[in-house]
């Protein structure tokens, strides 16, 4: 025991206190009769002690180590996943200071709302919170991603925030990196695995489809996820966005006129093209209702006001990204115009249309 509390960089106090709880127990003895580890042990003791330096529980530990759908290989996913989780935090919270230090570089007030803002995860951490208010499946958006399924029984739903768009009729595992989003996901909801879409841990083939929806662009690496889901389902569909079309960025108002900073989001953003060869399928548009009800980045394309509101801005991540000084900018132009009536003199088309084409497409193989 002694040799292994060294090996692993903890106490002897505390393998006996695994041993007296049942999480690792040595299962073999030596020759002179002390307890020791099997091979066996030394691979829990450290899936334990990994789980534990992530910052979980003895009592979650013990569910994740014990969990029968996991074996060895599956572990390693889901704590490579979890790693790499830690570190776009870390990532997310250097731009945050970095941000900071070039507002103070030009003498610009940093609000304590912006000082307290590079603390939390960022991203989908600091924008959780808000997407049980104004994030949810909208039924038209819903009838396309389902009718994708076809007769799909089992479906893994790939970055499942807090489970929008989880058809209820379905076998479903969901897979979510945010301990923020997960915790939101309603009570009955389907199974969630702390995960991430370029490390999934599942065996080959496992499902029959595998769906994604509004969430390939937070991923770190979107080709190497599609590539994932097409190793572990029969087929694919995925709801994202094209900027394969010239002039994409003018497509929606918003991005046109106030905030062509979000060109810049979508930096690095896969051709839809390529994306479309990475899982070996088609894709097709899927309009925008005017009284959308989920409340994405486009959703209100015929209710201007919304983007005044806060509450709505915080459940999308694009405002996170630009940051915040941009945001405000954003924000006030649009107000002035809203009041003027020059935003009504430019988009008047729009009171004429109940959908609109945004660049939202269903990638389906």
């Amino acid at each position: 025991m002694g040799r292994v509390a060294d090996l692993a960089g903890v106490s002897v106090r505390t393998l006996h206190h695994y041993d007296e709880i049942g999480l690792v127990r040595p299962s073999t003895r030596t020759a002179a009769g002390y307890r020791a580890y099997a091979a066996g042990d030394v691979e829990r003791l450290r899936e334990v002690l990994a789980y534990r330096r992530l910052g979980f529980g003895l009592r979650e530990v013990a569910e994740l180590v014990d969990d029968p759908s996991t074996d060895a290989v599956a572990h390693l996913r889901r704590l490579r996943a979890l790693m790499l989780e830690r570190r776009d935090r870390a990532d997310a919270t250097v731009a945050a200071i970095d941000r900071e230090l070039e507002a103070r570089a030009k003498g610009l007030n940093v609000t304590p709302e912006e000082q307290l803002g590079m603390l939390g995860a960022r991203l989908y951490d600091e924008i959780g919170g808000a997407y049980t208010a104004t994030r949810r499946t909208d039924p038209r958006i819903a009838a396309h991603i389902w009718g994708a399924l076809g007769d799909a029984r089992t479906v893994v739903n790939v970055g499942a925030g807090t489970g929008s768009y989880e058809p209820a009729d379905r076998d479903v595992t969901a897979v979510e990196p945010s301990a923020v989003m997960r915790g939101q996901r309603p009570a009955g909801s389907a199974r969630c695995v702390a995960a991430a879409a370029e490390s999934l841990p599942f065996a080959d083939q496992s499902f029959d489809v595998a769906m994604a929806v509004s969430t390939v662009h937070h991923w770190g690496d979107p080709m190497a996820g599609l590539r994932e889901m097409r190793r572990v389902a029969r087929r694919v569909v995925v709801l994202t966005f094209d900027t394969d079309e010239p002039g994409w960025q003018d497509r929606f108002w918003l991005t046109r006129d106030y905030l062509p900073e979000f060109a810049t989001v979508l930096e690095g953003f896969p051709s839809l093209a390529g994306m479309a060869d990475a899982i070996g399928g088609r894709a097709e548009p899927v309009p925008v209702p005017w009284d959308c009800a989920d409340g994405l980045f486009e959703a209100y394309w015929r209710r201007p006001g919304a983007y005044l509101e806060d509450h709505v801005r915080r459940a999308m991540s694009v405002w996170t990204k630009v940051g915040p000084e941009a945001e405000q900018r954003a924000v006030r132009r649009l107000a002035d115009d809203l009041d003027s009536g020059r935003w009504a003199e430019r988009n008047s088309g729009l009171a004429r249309l109940d959908a609109a084409d945004l660049g939202l497409r269903l990638l389906m193989a």
